[in-house]
């Protein structure tokens, strides 16, 4: 499975930015990685942004409305972004979820959109800190997973980002094992939902995800990518957690024969 290497810009980012997505795509373009890359800019940037990356790194929105067009002021459907450039789109982040109040339902129904107007998406799933003590982690990504994600429209070109939300902007990480251990559930949960294209979905990783630490979360079972927060606004950072995914056994044995 090729991994996906996504960088959310969340509320940051204006023209004077674009500079970092010119230096990743052309380290992307000396340096082919194993991997998918994407970023997603705020809407304002999108079409500035596809240009500025040239074809070499695909480019995503951070939301979108469940609704094609109507009275939606300050809403983007989803349709708005396939036109503005974008490829991808990230659903139910956390941040959306508890300062915007998204629920499982409303987050069903973005995905929906999103995938009604051909864009790839990452919906987001993670518990909360006081979940996550009372040993209730594992349950709660279940629920999310089953109530954001609806039957018949999932496809291994989308993507879970699993978000503990304790670790996400507090340089606070879980364990190797604990990431290990939803991921695990998060597969068990797609595979006995969606039988065998359960097994082709990514599961990214994203909560305070550095390039001091992005190998060692890259190497875990399960993990198919990561979903990267402030270490995204830095082409230096970003590229150095590109260069940190694990070499594939087959590369290695390849380039022990040769």
């Amino acid at each position: 499975m090729r991994p996906l290497i996504s960088g959310n810009w969340k509320m940051h980012g204006t023209a004077a930015q674009l500079g970092e997505i010119v230096a990743i795509a052309a380290a992307v373009r000396r340096v082919p990685p194993g991997a998918d890359i994407l970023i997603c800019p705020p809407s304002t940037l999108i079409t500035r942004a596809v240009q500025a990356a040239g074809g070499q790194i695909a480019i995503g929105g951070q939301n979108c409305a469940a609704e094609i067009s109507g009275a939606f002021t300050g809403d983007l459907s989803a349709e708005m972004l396939t036109d503005a450039g974008a490829a991808w789109v990230i659903i139910g982040h956390s941040e959306r979820r508890e300062h915007h109040g998204e629920t499982n339902e409303i987050v069903a129904q973005k995905a929906k959109a999103a995938w009604r107007a051909g864009l790839q998406a990452i919906i987001c799933i993670g518990e909360t800190a006081a979940q996550r003590r009372s040993g209730h982690a594992l349950s709660v990504c279940a629920e999310q997973l089953a109530g954001s994600v609806q039957d018949g429209i999932i496809a291994a070109g989308n993507a879970i980002g699993y978000e503990p939300l304790w670790a996400i902007g507090t340089g606070h990480t879980p364990t190797v094992a604990q990431v290990a251990e939803v991921h695990g559930h998060i597969r068990e949960c797609l595979v006995a939902r969606f039988g065998a294209p359960g097994e082709g979905i990514r599961i990214l990783y994203g909560g305070s995800v550095n390039p001091a630490n992005a190998h060692k979360f890259l190497s875990v079972p399960e993990v198919g990518g990561a979903l990267i927060g402030g270490a995204s606004l830095k082409a230096k950072d970003f590229i150095a957690i590109i260069r940190a995914l694990p070499v594939p056994a087959a590369r290695v044995e390849h380039s022990a024969v040769a």
